[in-house]
């Protein structure tokens, strides 16, 4: 089983291989955040968690819980260890014994993310870069990215994809075409829109009839975020972007171009509305259709427009809703702005809501049943989206993928390598609601206990169990999903908790900045 099979966000591919090593993925050589510089990784044993120290008198005082048992009681509907109850969040909230207490303040969130910026590799200061970039710095960037696959990839008919549609993405990249020396240009994202391997939208797959794991999907962004525009496509249609947390082609029609004064004036823009709804759409509107009924995600951050209270806004009473202040694309490609309505009863609030154990899990099960979308596919998200999203909604920004999410130099984390078994069980002991546990390629989120074991909730394509007779049994979960944590196996000899690489609590400041 790999990352296909459990559901993080997709990766390239140096990242697929060290996600099995627990090694960090190493930051493209002249990447934002350190143009020109090496490339960097981190130990596994790079920072010790807090409750380190309550491991091994866990191993002294509590008798591990079990696990790698086969399930004999398998329900109706053949998600084990679940009844009806386990998917409200109030069955979860009843149990929480400080649910209101703030984990961590608006200001330790704001230092936290500042040290994400600066220490970890993954992430891209995107108001650090030089006036200028260098060609060879953008060639690292894409060619990091889009290698030509080296193994076979199917269509989404199931027939092998030819050579010379591969020949022709590579050809699309325009790498001879990148100048010498340009001017670092800026831009804001208009829709929510895909993060692609290459300047196409193909789908491609690793197998034939597999239809949902898109290798060329990388990742979504969303309206208002912030990109450098470092290259365009042979065919014009698509631009390779640097966002804060990727760096991957996105359709040009989906970017709005400006001066940095422009796209981070409105990036810092208050005040604003932050959506902490699954999703949510302002209203549709005629006179503006480049605004009408446009997606917005858990977590994004838009500021409000300055308009009369009493005047129509697209032919509609503002009174009702909130007006916000969205980009726009004209028709040169240039960057606008326009008012938009979202509806007062939307779910969102005037700033990011108090990070509490409650609204974890709250925010949470706003997402449960939603399908499983490698790489933010189907409107959706994937488990790293999944607990990004989350987090974001209270202000604490996480890396991409799992695979810099789960050793982040600025996320409080315990790593394991080849740690004894006892060590591990100790461990999902100490484990606390709002943690995230991480096995190769996959993340959940701890949401609390049932009789003293653990449960989380994820969003996953695969789950799989050990059934009666030790035979290895597929829930088929693809969506977000609550599950206990200790049945769950990685493959038939090894569960979840024997492949554990790390756990990272994002709601605990670092120990090193306390």
């Amino acid at each position: 089983m790999g990352e296909d099979v459990l559901g993080t966000g997709p990766t390239h591919p140096r990242d697929r291989a060290l996600a099995f090593t627990g090694e960090a993925a190493p930051y493209p050589v002249g990447s934002p955040s350190h143009l020109g510089g090496a490339r960097r990784r981190h130990s596994m044993k790079n920072r010790l968690h807090p409750f380190l120290a309550a491991l091994a008198l866990a191993l002294l005082v509590a008798q591990p819980l079990a696990a790698r048992e086969p399930v004999t009681a398998i329900p109706a509907h053949g998600v084990v260890g679940i009844q009806p109850a386990h998917l409200t969040p109030a069955f979860w909230l009843e149990r929480l014994e400080t649910p209101d207490a703030v984990l961590m303040d608006r200001n330790a969130i704001q230092a936290q993310n500042t040290r994400l910026w600066a220490l970890d590799g993954s992430m891209h200061d995107l108001r650090a870069l030089p006036g200028t970039l260098d060609a060879g710095t953008v060639r690292a960037l894409i060619e990091d990215l889009s290698e030509r696959p080296s193994s076979g990839r199917w269509d989404v008919e199931g027939r092998p994809v030819p050579d010379t549609v591969l020949d022709a993405m590579v050809d699309n990249l325009a790498l001879d075409a990148i100048p010498a020396s340009q001017p670092t240009r800026h831009g804001l994202v208009v829709h929510r829109a895909a993060l692609r391997t290459f300047p196409t939208a193909q789908r491609m797959f690793s197998r034939a009839g597999e239809t949902d794991i898109d290798r060329l999907q990388e990742s979504a962004l969303f309206p208002g975020t912030p990109v450098v525009i470092a290259h365009e496509s042979a065919d014009g249609d698509w631009l390779f972007v640097v966002s804060p947390r990727y760096a991957a082609w996105i359709e040009k029609r989906h970017v709005a171009e400006g001066s940095a004064e422009a796209v981070f004036g409105h990036v810092d823009a208050s005040p604003y509305r932050v959506i902490t709804g699954a999703t949510e759409h302002t209203v549709f509107t005629r006179e503006e259709p480049r605004v009408s009924q446009l997606q917005l995600d858990m977590g994004v951050r838009v500021p409000l427009a300055d308009t009369l209270p009493d005047q129509p806004v697209n032919g509609q009473h503002p009174y009702t809703a909130h007006v916000l202040r969205l980009p726009v694309r004209e028709a040169d490609g240039s960057l606008g702005f326009a008012p938009a309505l979202l509806p007062r009863i939307a779910d969102s609030s005037a700033d990011y809501l108090p990070l509490t154990r409650a609204n974890l899990v709250a925010q949470s099960f706003k997402f449960l049943g939603e399908r499983y979308g490698w790489g933010h596919a189907y409107n959706a998200r994937d488990c790293s989206g999944f607990v990004s999203e989350i987090y974001r909604s209270m202000g604490v920004q996480l890396p991409r993928n799992t695979s810099a999410q789960a050793v982040s130099p600025a996320l409080e984390h315990v790593t394991f390598d080849a740690d004894d078994r006892a060590t591990r069980m100790a461990a999902v002991d100490q484990l606390q609601v709002g943690d995230l546990v991480y096995i190769p390629g996959h993340v959940m989120m701890v949401i609390g206990r049932v009789d003293g074991a653990p449960y989380v909730i994820h969003d996953t394509n695969g789950g799989s169990v050990l059934d009666a007779d030790g035979g290895l049994r597929s829930m088929a979960l693809n969506g977000v999903s609550v599950t206990p944590l200790l049945p769950m196996m990685f493959n038939r000899t090894e569960s979840y908790v024997d492949r554990m690489t790390s756990i990272v609590r994002p709601h605990v400041p670092p120990a090193s900045s306390r």
